[in-house]
């Protein structure tokens, strides 16, 4: 089973890579409101034209490079 994510870039100014914003609301453990939790992951662009701030499907591969772990599969509409 592969891990897959959805997230947003915000960052393109590497060669070959991206930053993606992944956002997730949890719970807080004692009084219930819902938090916002944002994790950055660079991932490979895997040669795609992308755009800063379009919303991509990104999927756990092997270790790519030293911070790399993830490859953009496609661009969500």
């Amino acid at each position: 089973m592969v891990k897959t994510l959805e997230g947003k870039i915000v960052s393109l100014k590497m060669n070959k890579s991206a930053v993606i914003e992944i956002t997730r609301r949890t719970p807080h453990p004692l009084y219930k409101k819902l938090l916002k939790k944002t994790k950055r992951i660079k991932a490979d662009t895997n040669g795609l034209d992308l755009i800063l701030g379009q919303n991509v499907r990104i999927a756990e591969t092997k270790p790519i490079s030293k911070s790399k772990f993830f490859k953009i599969t496609e661009v969500i509409k």
